[in-house]
């Protein structure tokens, strides 16, 4: 990961606009307009007065011209922290062509970062790594940008086990319900390794009752689809082995597998009312985005790290 090109991200990320698609969930005071209706700073329209409406509202001159009783209406405004969640454990640190999974996220979360703070929305952080988590409650400053930045682009420590792994992902969502308040606007960038625990299941669930998520899940081609039939040297980081790939059966039954992993996440999220993203490694992040947050400036491009060399780690 590279904190010159995070930095230089805020440039293409002037393209995006991630107020798009977007809802109010709680009655925070601040300066973003909200689906909610009620007394507040910008005038909506005027319409006819219905039982329960505040007295303080109607329209005496509309009312006094039609001889009927008119309300004001106004849209409230809101607050929208911005929670940048990026799973940077072991199982993100995989990569077969172009870049690691957890290179991906990183530009992910820079694009939505600076984009988030070009709209004067609060922004912070949660990075989940294998020994320890770094943590920003959102602030609207560039300083905290800079200082999530620089946490991305820091080298995450040693390994786990997978087991480890698995029981993180439930840790990882139990520390984003107890930083982000009710109403944010929460990223999820991960590739929900041990999503499917039921542990994972219930935070996820509890979280989502009270903020908006997006979750964007980062994959690498080689997760869904084995190389050509030979036989390949494997690491997990700490023990080595053999696969023969050219097995009868082996190829199709792998790939059915990641295909059934990755449609039960994302059936997971559907239910829960979470849209989910998928990135690729071989895919540049900012195309990912411009397709749901694109704004009103033509498109752009942006090719992949210069120094992004296909490395294979992990079994």
């Amino acid at each position: 990961m590279d904190i010159a090109r995070l930095l230089a991200l805020r440039f293409p990320a002037r393209q995006l606009d991630i107020r798009r698609r977007r809802r109010a969930l709680a009655q925070l005071a601040g300066g973003q307009r909200s689906n909610f209706r009620g007394r507040g700073i910008e005038f909506e329209e005027v319409r006819g007065y219905q039982p329960g409406d505040d007295i303080r509202a109607i329209d005496w001159r509309v009312t006094a011209r039609t001889g009927a009783a008119h309300t004001k209406m106004f849209h409230e405004e809101r607050e929208r922290p911005v929670l940048l969640v990026v799973d940077q454990r072991s199982s993100m640190q995989f990569g077969s062509q172009h870049c690691f999974k957890i290179v991906l996220a990183a530009e992910i979360a820079a694009l939505l970062a600076w984009s988030a703070l070009a709209s004067n929305e609060r922004v912070g952080g949660l990075l989940m790594r294998d020994a320890d988590h770094w943590e920003m409650r959102p602030r609207n400053s560039r300083r905290t940008v800079l200082a999530l930045l620089s946490a991305l682009a820091e080298t995450p420590a040693a390994l786990e086990s997978p087991e480890d792994q698995n029981n993180r992902f439930s840790t990882l969502l139990r520390s984003v319900r107890r930083v982000a308040r009710p109403g944010s606007s929460v990223f999820l960038i991960s590739d929900f390794e041990g999503a499917e625990q039921d542990e994972a299941r219930e935070e996820l669930f509890q979280l989502a009752r009270h903020v908006e998520i997006t979750a964007i899940h980062c994959s690498d081609p080689l997760e869904a689809e084995l190389p050509p039939a030979g036989r390949y040297s494997v690491t997990d980081g700490d023990k080595r082995a053999e696969l023969d790939t050219g097995m009868p059966g082996l190829s199709q039954r792998f790939a059915e597998l990641y295909s059934q992993r990755l449609e039960g996440h994302q059936q997971q999220l559907q239910r829960l009312g979470i849209p989910m993203l998928r990135g690729s490694t071989t895919q540049a992040p900012l195309t990912l985005l411009r397709n749901i947050y694109g704004g009103s400036q033509a498109a752009g491009s942006i090719s992949f790290s210069s120094n992004a060399n296909p490395v294979k780690h992990g079994s």
